[in-house]
């Protein structure tokens, strides 16, 4: 029955999430937001309310890991398998205000979320502090979304919208309706996710690291792949950056806001899994700078070190003896290594750059 409970509750979460994007995208754009700023808030918070329905949901059952997991989780996968599978697809172009102003805040407030934490817990007053942080961020990207030309916009709506124009009061019931399944759906995923955990002995963290997170993650993955595969590459990062930071302000926010006594978080997330997370948020930026694109290599990288990661949770989970000959080699040798190429890689393409421009 947990098993078919969580089935049933993954699928409403993706039904959910596709009925609240297709909603509130054409409500952002039939006001003239611009189509970075629909892929950075609007789609981005749109895919990212199965998260937050299930880290809700756990936070009010007491299960904290599965909700610090789902976030840590998820935005891990966000950055190593659904931006690598839509860099795979095809080069991901990036524009410069994600570069400049939108990667440099997700790092910013995933270092900010492992410092509040830091003391074991995400109280009160640090779910107010993100969740205003939230609010300021959307007001200023929906104001600074509004100064894009109109010509651009109607393009992008073109695109993004082929089917049967809908007027918006049935948007507004997609998304009411987007929110009901969300909310259902999530509350079944935790349920059926948390006694499985319990059957099988293993952590609630890893359960929300990998089959949580990784099933919530299901709607940035749709979307990005789809964006992708239509071209549309602003949606298609601007999804996955403002979904990790939605992700943070937001989910754990209001997670924090709502749980009594607040959200607690274990040692286990705060050495191992938070780091991970910082880090793969930092990977993101130089990979990006370098000439305002994800390669497909570098998505087949980050599909790569996903697996990985998978892999190590799997092993750690399941007690296995290779765990951690695993994490040695993990931490010692594989990081290292790439970032030394990804650090000479960077350096060559600016040294590049440089005598294009002299």
């Amino acid at each position: 029955m947990s098993l078919v409970a969580g089935a049933i509750g993954l699928v409403l979460l993706v039904i959910g999430a596709e009925l609240l994007v297709r909603g509130s995208s054409r409500l952002a754009l039939s006001f003239r937001i611009s189509p970075v700023v629909v892929g950075l808030t609007v789609v981005a918070f749109g895919t990212s309310t199965p998260e937050l329905a299930v880290s809700l949901g756990a936070s009010f059952s007491g299960a904290s890991d599965v909700a610090i997991g789902n976030v840590v989780g998820s935005n891990i996968y966000n950055v190593l398998l659904i931006l690598g599978i839509g860099a795979v697809i095809t080069p991901l172009l990036v524009a410069q205000r994600i570069v400049r102003t939108d990667v440099p805040l997700m790092i910013g407030v995933s270092l900010l979320f492992w410092f509040l934490a830091s003391d074991g817990s995400l109280a009160l007053l640090d779910g107010v502090v993100l969740v205003a942080l939230l609010v300021l961020y959307t007001t200023l990207s929906i104001r600074s979304g509004r100064t894009e030309q109109k010509v651009v916009v109607e393009e992008y709506a073109e695109s993004l919208h082929a089917e049967k124009p809908m007027n918006r009061i049935v948007d507004i019931g997609l998304v009411l309706a987007g929110l009901v399944l969300l909310i259902v759906g999530g509350q079944l995923l935790v349920g059926g996710a948390v006694e499985i955990a319990t059957s099988l002995g293993i952590s609630e963290l890893v359960i929300g690291l990998t089959v949580v997170a990784i099933g919530t993650s299901l709607p940035e993955l749709m979307t990005t792949a789809l964006a992708a595969l239509r071209g549309q590459r602003d949606i298609a990062v601007g999804n996955v950056v403002g979904s990790n930071i939605f992700n943070i302000l937001g989910v754990l926010g209001l997670s924090a806001i709502v749980a009594p006594g607040g959200v607690p978080v274990s040692d286990a997330a705060l050495t191992s899994d938070i780091p991970v997370m910082v880090v793969v948020a930092i990977a993101v930026l130089p990979v990006a700078f370098v000439g305002y694109v994800i390669k497909r290599w570098e998505g087949f990288l980050f599909l790569g070190f996903g697996a990985l990661y998978a892999a190590y949770l799997v092993l750690d989970a399941t007690e296995h003896d290779l765990a951690d000959g695993f994490q040695t080699v993990m931490v010692f040798f594989v990081i290292p290594l790439v970032a030394v190429t990804l650090a000479l890689f960077v350096g060559r393409e600016l040294r590049e750059k440089r005598r294009q421009t002299a």
